[in-house]
Parts: structure tokens; sequence; C-alpha cells
């Protein structure tokens, strides 16, 4: 039954809601972790506040998009709010390392929850002509906590510690949760079909490889954990592939893959993750050495990036709901996104800083024009009994994308600095502000340097965006439904895979 109008505003407010809280997680703990990891006596193990809350997030986004499948996604998305409230009171109390990376785990898989759970309520409720409009409205909750996150957590850590970080959640968890309890309404799930276990262990298995792989060549280089880890990844991932073959209710059901629309949106999605989200967090550095600018300033070309998506996303949404249409956008957005890392490859040093900031707005509009509609795009081209997968595996795919394309990208200009510095230059202890206090001569070498470094790391990225063009082109014509397709009856879903 279509929802009232007051019953989806509602909606829209109990998710965004949610969406922001589970966003503003991810950016608000980086201002804190230094403060942390001191009091705790922990700065080598730091890294695991981070590492541990991305892979518990990343593992279990495809289980629970299979058990919204199953279960319904309220079930799901109330159980992951409540842990996320709850491992958010245990990382604020935690009084070591090891009990702060363990409380991080399961926030890390109630964050899982807050962040597929409000697109798959979505694709379960509206109609396929009203989603892109209203994953749009929900989908600012990302760019705004990227903005206020940083600034939020450093004054928070400086004025009532950094377990506040943490406990600031709990009063707005509940809030969320009395407003989800009323706002989200029950959708029938396929009780009875067994859970895929084997696919859950080897996926999971596979992308804990990845991401540990990805987080030891950002920290350590490319050694021979990197190596097993990958190994590993390759194996698992094999075995996954063999194990849903056969599986009578796969985790991801294979068939998607099949249907080019999806399969489209899905490669839309690894663009994303790999051409603007591995990249943005070195951009601010190489603005600091190449711009000689202050770190305040340098946070200006970001602010320009995700403004650029902020409004690109609201605009697109409104206007793919309007119409019905969605192949333009996704075609127009990797090639804006393209010539705007072009621009960033061959721009010299010493312009203003207007510049870059204008070049990286465009790969921030580029991104928004498709970023939540491609989610929209998929659920409608899956049956609606699968939406829950589909929404997990777009999702999968980036942030996949994203681990894996920061450590190649942080690996190649750690080597490419520390092979380029001038003489007398330590790659281990070099800093904007040393760089600063040098000699002109030696600030317009690391400037040049930096440039150097980066020029051919965008040019990848734009051919990332320019492959994305090739695939939205060959993304099927068609026209969202105004129609909210019925649910497959658990019999008649039973009886299908039985055929």
């Amino acid at each position: 039954m279509p929802l009232t109008p007051w019953r989806l505003r509602l909606l829209m407010i109990s998710l965004l809601t949610v969406s922001f809280m589970g966003a503003l997680d991810h950016t608000i703990v980086a201002t804190s972790l230094a403060t942390i990891s001191g009091e705790l006596g922990a700065v080598q193990q730091m890294s695991w506040v981070i590492v541990s809350y991305t892979l518990a997030s990343t593992v279990l986004l495809p289980v629970l998009g299979k058990l919204a499948d199953l279960l319904g996604p309220r079930l799901v998305f109330l159980a992951s709010l409540v842990i996320f409230i709850v491992a958010s009171l245990f990382c604020g109390l935690a009084q070591d390392i090891t009990q702060l990376a363990v409380a991080r785990v399961a926030q890390g898989i109630g964050s899982a929850g807050l962040h597929l759970m409000p697109q798959t309520i979505v694709g379960s409720v509206v109609s396929p002509r009203e989603r892109p409009r209203v994953l749009s409205i929900i989908g600012v909750a990302f760019p705004i906590a990227i903005l206020v996150g940083p600034l939020l957590g450093g004054v928070i850590t400086d004025a009532w510690g950094w377990r506040w970080v943490f406990w600031v959640n709990i009063p707005v968890g509940l809030v969320a949760l009395v407003l989800a309890l009323v706002a989200v309404p029950h959708v029938e799930g396929r009780l009875g079909r067994r859970f895929d276990v084997a696919g859950a262990l080897t996926l999971g298995v596979a992308v804990t490889a990845v991401v540990l792989a990805a987080s030891w060549a950002s920290s350590d280089g490319w050694g021979l954990p990197v190596a097993v880890a990958g190994v590993v990844a390759a194996v698992a991932l094999a075995a996954f592939i063999v194990v849903e073959r056969r599986a009578p209710e796969p985790l991801v059901p294979l068939r998607h893959f099949a249907d080019r629309t999806v399969l489209i949106c899905i490669v839309l999605s690894a663009v994303i993750g790999v051409g603007l989200f591995s990249v943005v967090a070195y951009v601010p550095t190489f603005i600091q050495m190449a711009y000689r600018t202050s770190a305040t300033v340098s946070g200006l070309v970001p602010i320009a990036t995700v403004f650029g998506m902020l409004v690109s996303t609201l605009l697109t949404g409104y206007l793919a709901s309007r119409s019905g249409r969605y192949r333009v956008f996704p075609i127009i957005g990797t090639a804006v996104a393209a010539v705007g890392l072009i621009i960033m490859a061959f721009l010299p040093t010493g312009l203003p800083l207007w510049v870059p900031m204008a070049a990286m707005a465009l790969v921030g509009i580029g991104t928004g024009a498709f970023m939540n509609l491609i989610v929209a795009v998929a659920q409608s081209a899956a049956p609606r009994e699968d939406t829950g997968t589909v929404t997990a595996t777009v999702s999968l795919v980036r942030q996949v994308g994203s681990t894996t394309a920061t450590a190649v990208i942080g690996g190649l200009i750690g080597v490419g600095v520390a092979t380029g510095l001038p003489a007398g230059l330590d790659a281990a202890t070099l800093t904007p502000q040393l760089v600063h206090a040098a000699s002109p001569q030696v600030q317009a070498q690391i400037a040049a340097l930096y440039s150097g470094i980066l020029a051919p790391i965008f040019i990848g990225l734009a051919v990332t965006y320019a492959i994305g063009v090739v695939a939205a082109v060959l993304l099927p014509k068609g026209r969202l439904s105004d129609e909210l397709e019925p649910a497959t009856p658990p019999r008649a879903a039973a009886e299908s895979l039985a055929t």
C-alpha cells in the first residue's frame, strides 16, 4: 500500500536522522583519534580504532542486505540502531585500546545497518519514480557529515572529552529509534528460507582480507602480509562464487550480474569508490604541499567537492523523479567528473586556490549526479524480494573499491615522495609546517614533486570515470515506474527457486 504524504515525510525525517548519525560517526572520530590513542596509551595501535570499524561495517553489508530480504528491513533496521546505540555507550566506557576496538566492531555492525537499511526501506515502500528524490534527500546526510564531522569532533573533544564523541550518539539515537518505531512500516520478508551461511563466511573472509591488505599497505607498505592477504582474498572469492552458484538462497544472487542494468549500476558504484572516495583524503595534503597553504585553507578544496556533490545530488534526484528518466545523469556526471580530474592533473603550481577548488567541485558535481540515482535504478531492475541484496551489493562494491584504491594511491604517494625528496629531508618526518619553513627553493622543489606524483594519479582516476562514461552509455534506456511492484509471496518465491 502506498504511503500517505504525511507518513512519507515522517519516514524521510526518520531515515535522514539515522543516516546522518551513521555518516557522522565515520568523520567525527577522526579528529579525536590522536587524543584517544594518547589517553589510552596506544599510539602505535591507533589505526585499529578505524580498521575494526571499517572491517565490521564492510563485511556485514551483504549479510544485513540478505537478512532484510528474509526478515524484512524494519526489523534489521531497528536491531542495527539498537546495536549502534549500545556500542556507542561501550566505546565511551573503554579503558584500553582492546576494549575500544571490540566496541568499535559492534558499532561498525550497527553502522552497516544504518547505512544500508534506509536505502532498502525506501526501495521497499516507495515507488521507483519517487525513489531518486527520496534517496537524494536521505543521501545529503553523507556530504553534510563530511563537512561538519571533523569540526564537531574537535569541538566535542576539546569541550567535554573524547568519550562524548561516542556518547553523543545515545540521545540522538534514542530520538531516532522513537521516530523509526512510528515511521518505518512493516515489510513482509521471506521467513522459512535458509540463510546462506557458507556464502556469508567465504565472502566475509574475502572482504576481510581485502580490507586488511589495504590497511597494511597504507601503513606498512606493500610487503609479504599484503601479498598473503591478497592470495587469501582471491581464493575466498573463488570459493564464494562456487558456493553461490549452488546455494538455493544465495547471499548475493549471481543473477543480478546477468542483468545489464544492475551490472552497470554496480560498475558505476565502483567508479565512485575508486574515482573519488579514494583520493579525497589526500587532496588537502597535496594542496598544502603544492600550493603552500595552511591546513585550514587546504580544507576548502574538499569542501568545494562535497558542496558540489550535495547540490548535484538534490538536483538530479528531483529531475529524475519528475521525468522518470535516469540514463542521461550518469552519462553527464561521469564526463563532468573526468574533466575535473583532468584539470587537476595539468594544473601548474602557483595558481590561485579557487582554481583547484573549481576543478574538484566539478568532480563532486559529476559524482553527485548519479551517486544515489544508481541505487534507485538497480532496485527497480531487481525483483522486489531482492531489494536488500541488490542494495547491499552496490554499496559493498563502492566501499571495497574505495578501500583498495585508497591504499594503492597512498602507497604510490609514499614511494614517490620518499624517492624524490631533496637531500637532507626525510619522508618519515616531512610535514607541511616543515616545508613552509624551508627555503623558497626547497618549497618549489617539493611543490613540483607533489604535482608530479599526483598528476598521473589524477589522470588514472579520470580514466576510471571515462570507463564510467562508457558504462553509462551502455545503460539500457528506460523510465522509472510510478507503481510499486508487489512483493512475490513466499510460496511463489519458493516455487520460482525450485524451478
